[in-house]
């Protein structure tokens, strides 16, 4: 229940004026039900001669004390009702009793129904702040946490672990805000009627609430396991999707059907142990419920035939009715305790996105980066994923408006050392500089708005042409997308297209060869205009007539601009101003293409295994 405290600490502030009026309203609500059952209880002794009635009005005032107050209000409300019945008849009396319980039922329940509506942009407006926040602190995450957190599971959580909180805890909002006030002013008037019986019920209480806790700690812990079974679900329709054209080509349908089936019926049976728990709420606290009630009836029958009850039978029955008044609010709280640790197992699964601490820290004092103007330097820089070292060491300078390439076999570390410019991951060791200045002491913001990147695969958005490469450039006008579309060598398979520039493109692109998909990725590369560029390997997937259409795009791309590339395919940077190979994350050649021919060393091989 702490948890659930907790996300009321968090997200209700904003809504403090719709938590005001709703337990206002819920308020009123118990008042108007309370005064229907007291109405009721005079009449009826009056009108079937269960009490002989002779009272004088009693005049009364606050300062009299709250026993004196209250004995005054019951004296007069017995001489208001006799006098009724003698003065129009006691059938006249039974309509003006049926008129007045219409009229503070119809209070009671337009009260009940305010308190519900000014509940309901709480919680709507709860659901989309959580969202939010996850969705943002997702984007906001570094690529590490998405290396080692499935895809599918991070889906199930922005919807089904959130939805389950909707379900769950938002929907019993209502229910904590309502109840408790009607169970706390029910007992009130029962204290002030008869302690001793409201203690006795008091006492056989703590019983049934560590029977229900008891239920709902166990459905917390099955909950959890059932959305981690539903994830784990998400993550192999994702991987099933992603994996399609292999799935088909090799012939793994029925292997891939046996593996969904076995996952889809663990997750069916969780949910059976969880769905009967939580229909167990209902039962049990009915039970109880009737429980307490014949013990209740029993007890205070006894004292009151032994004449040793401060209440009368009359009396006994309105205490009674407030008390059956009470068990509804009570089952509803039982069962929205129920669905509350149902929902905060879920609310645990968002908030290890949440509650992640950002690796990336951003600088309390950033400086500004006004326009690159000198060189980027990596220095005495070393760098791990866990516990082997993947870059060792590194020295090197890129000056402003120089090509670097970094070549190697696979897992020597190039791409992790491009990617540690943008500062997609910090270096265990060492620093780099933009300019002479620490690039941690930039924002990560600035840093990558100096920076176009085209990757070997090319990411693009199921949307339109122009809007993948207008993609983060914010007011680009269509004259401007077609002249970085031409330099792209783009234009003309665009064109050809159904609605050109307004065409989609499918899911990540799959209506366009690899080629053009990379000449889309560069056309945006162009249109941001980055003076930095990293080229990852833009090539190397890529047939050799495509990839001369690439690499003339490229060219035109680096024109001027200071670039780093990874490169599997040497021959595309032969014009490099200088080639670095790595070798088990060190630097151990650098120098111009034909220096290194000369050298005949680690870039001699990888020439000579590519010309072979």
């Amino acid at each position: 229940m702490f948890k659930f405290v907790t996300l009321l600490k968090r997200f209700i502030p904003p809504y403090k004026k719709y938590v005001f009026l709703s337990l206002f309203f819920n308020l009123l609500t118990t008042v108007f039900s309370l005064f229907s059952f007291a109405a009721v209880i005079p009449v009826l002794q009056i009108l079937f001669g269960l009490q002989s009635v002779e009272k004088t009005y009693q005049v009364w005032s606050w300062g009299d004390g709250m026993k004196e107050v209250i004995s005054a209000l019951k004296n007069n409300l017995y001489f208001w009702v006799d006098q009724t019945i003698h003065s129009v008849g006691g059938g006249n009396a039974l309509l003006y009793m049926g008129l007045f319980l219409i009229f503070t039922t119809t209070l009671k329940v337009g009260t009940a129904y305010l308190g519900s509506y000014f509940m309901i942009p709480i919680r709507t407006g709860v659901l989309r702040d959580l969202r939010t926040q996850l969705y943002h602190k997702i984007i906001s995450l570094p690529i590490g946490f998405f290396t080692t957190e499935r895809k599918g599971d991070i889906m199930s959580r922005m919807t089904g672990d959130v939805g389950e909180v909707e379900a769950s805890i938002m929907s019993s909002l209502d229910l904590i805000f309502k109840n408790p006030i009607m169970i706390l002013i029910y007992l009130g008037v029962m204290f002030t009627m008869s302690w001793e019986l409201t203690l006795f019920v008091l006492l056989l209480l703590p019983f049934s609430g560590w029977l229900i806790g008891k239920i709902g700690k166990s459905l917390k812990k099955q909950s959890t396991t059932g959305q981690e079974q539903n994830g784990e679900l998400l993550s192999q329709i994702e991987e099933t999707l992603g994996g399609l054209r292999v799935v088909k080509a090799f012939n793994a349908e029925i292997k891939l059907e046996k593996r969904f089936a076995i996952i889809n019926d663990k997750l069916r049976r969780t949910f059976n142990r969880i769905n009967r728990r939580y229909n167990l709420a209902h039962p049990v606290s009915e039970l109880i419920g009737t429980i307490v009630i014949a013990v209740l009836l029993w007890f205070g029958g006894v004292l009151i035939l032994s004449h040793k009850s401060s209440i009368g039978a009359p009396e006994f029955i309105y205490y009674i009715l407030i008390f059956y008044s009470i068990i509804a609010p009570s089952k509803d709280l039982s069962r929205a305790s129920y669905s509350i640790q149902k929902g905060l197992a879920s609310l645990d699964r968002v908030d290890k996105i949440l509650m992640t601490e950002l690796s990336i820290k951003e600088p309390k004092n950033p400086q500004t980066i006004h326009t690159f103007a000198d060189k980027i330097e990596y220095k005495n820089l070393s760098f791990k994923y866990e516990n082997e070292w993947v870059l060792r060491d590194i020295n090197l300078v890129v000056p402003k408006g120089k090509t670097v390439a970094l070549v190697g076999q696979s897992g020597s570390g190039k791409s992790t050392l491009v990617d540690l410019l943008p500062r997609y991951y910090d270096p265990i060791k060492g620093e780099i500089l933009i300019d002479g200045v620490n690039i941690k002491k930039y924002k990560t913001h600035d840093i990558r708005s100096q920076m176009g990147n085209v990757n070997q695969e090319a990411i693009l958005f199921n949307d339109t042409f122009y809007n993948n490469i207008a993609f983060g450039v914010e007011s680009a006008t269509l004259e401007q997308v077609i002249e970085a579309a031409k330099i792209a060598n783009a234009h003309e398979f665009i064109m050809a297209t159904e609605n050109g520039y307004e065409s989609t493109i499918g899911d990540r692109g799959s209506k366009l060869s690899g080629g053009q998909r990379q000449r889309v990725s560069i056309a945006r590369a162009i249109l941001k205009n980055p003076p930095i560029l990293i080229l990852d390997e833009a090539t190397s997937a890529l047939d050799t007539e495509s990839e001369k259409m690439v690499q003339e795009a490229l060219e035109n791309l680096m024109k001027n601009r200071t670039t780093l590339v990874v490169a599997h395919r040497l021959s595309t940077i032969k014009r490099a101003d200088e080639i670095c190979v790595l070798h088990e994350g060190l630097i151990v050649e650098r120098g111009k293409h034909d220096d290194l021919i000369v050298l005949d060393g680690y870039y001699k091989r990888l020439c000579d295994m590519q010309s072979f």
